[in-house]
């Protein structure tokens, strides 16, 4: 098979549902006739009709205000936001209404929220964000955020499958970047499950999205120094496979939590505590953050390049506590 874009992939794999289950439907602004901000619709609407492909007006509350009551009658929608940052825009409807059906009366909510985030793209504090933590810290929220093609594929289907409200979240520097070829017939990925990228013995990477390609260039550096990091994709940040964090910091003993995301409030101060919590005595060093600055993203790809967590920074704190 010919390998497939990212974007590519998400785009399979909703089809895929869409034609597997008449339930799955989709919502949201300029998705139908247009395609999609980024295209991951077009040719939707030819196919499913207008009925399954709803273009809808600019009101992203709206737009989860009408996917939760229809997930609530047994539908299965999957709604676009052009940009993730404008997400939140329906926040009172995600955590107020979304996340709390199920516990509070028994109501399975099945939608999938998803969209564009992430830097990288010069796309300036308004379209470069990664708002998964606001949505993370949500009990009854799932919150996604694939690397690879074959994961956004896997990803998207089990989402649209779950019966729980997903945030599915696309890193758009990924999408026509990353390729490669995607496993035959129908599959599936596990929601909260962790998987190696790369074995190494020296120093656990644990990250997801976008940073895994930054930690696998830094990898590839430090390997001719003789230094092998092991890179953990956690694939979805709610829930968190604690299990692969506990097993990888046992057993390299030193670990590097890294992310886009800023640092304040961002997931590696929750896995820095996991692994306070349960596995404190086998670290042979600090627990090292490396992530985006505490600041709004810059339009200026100069400053944006400061902003963003980049290989040359891994590269250097795994040299330090490789040393320590």
């Amino acid at each position: 098979m010919a390998p497939v874009t990212y974007l590519e992939a998400i785009r399979q794999g909703i089809w895929e549902e869409m034609e597997r289950d008449p339930a799955v439907f989709c919502i949201g602004e300029d998705i139908g006739v247009y395609g999609g901000a980024f295209k991951i619709t077009e040719g939707f609407i030819n196919h499913f009709g207008k009925e399954r492909v709803i273009d809808t007006p600019i009101s992203e509350a709206a737009i989860v205000s009408a996917a939760f009551g229809a997930s609530l009658t047994g539908m299965r929608p999957v709604a676009e936001f052009q940009f993730m940052d404008f997400i939140s825009s329906a926040h009172s409807q995600i955590v107020n209404a979304c996340a709390k059906s199920n516990w509070r009366w028994g109501a399975p909510a099945p939608m999938v929220m998803r969209g564009p985030s992430g830097g990288g793209v010069s796309g300036g504090p308004f379209h470069s964000q990664n708002p998964e933590m606001w949505y993370a810290h949500t009990p009854g929220l799932k919150v996604i955020c694939p690397a690879t093609a074959t994961d956004a594929k896997g990803l998207i289907k089990s989402a649209i499958r779950d019966n729980n409200p997903c945030l599915f979240f696309e890193h758009k520097y990924l999408y026509r970047r990353v390729k490669e070829e995607l496993p035959e017939g129908d599959y599936t990925v596990e929601i909260g499950k962790a998987r190696t990228h790369r074995e190494g013995k020296h120093i656990s990477v644990i990250t997801y999205a976008a940073m895994v390609y930054v930690a696998q260039e830094a990898a590839d550096i430090l390997a001719k120094e003789g230094i092998e990091l092991e890179i953990i994709d956690l694939r979805t940040v709610a829930p968190l496979d604690v299990d692969a964090i506990v097993n990888t910091v046992k057993k390299t003993n030193k670990v590097i939590v890294l992310h886009e995301d800023v640092k304040t409030g961002g997931i590696a101060g929750e896995i820095a505590a996991i692994i306070n919590e349960n596995c404190f005595e086998d670290l042979d060093g600090p627990i090292v953050r490396i992530t985006a600055l505490d600041t709004p993203v810059p339009f200026s790809p100069p400053l944006e390049k400061v902003f963003l967590p980049k290989v040359e920074d891994v590269v250097r704190e795994a040299r330090k506590l490789k040393a320590y």
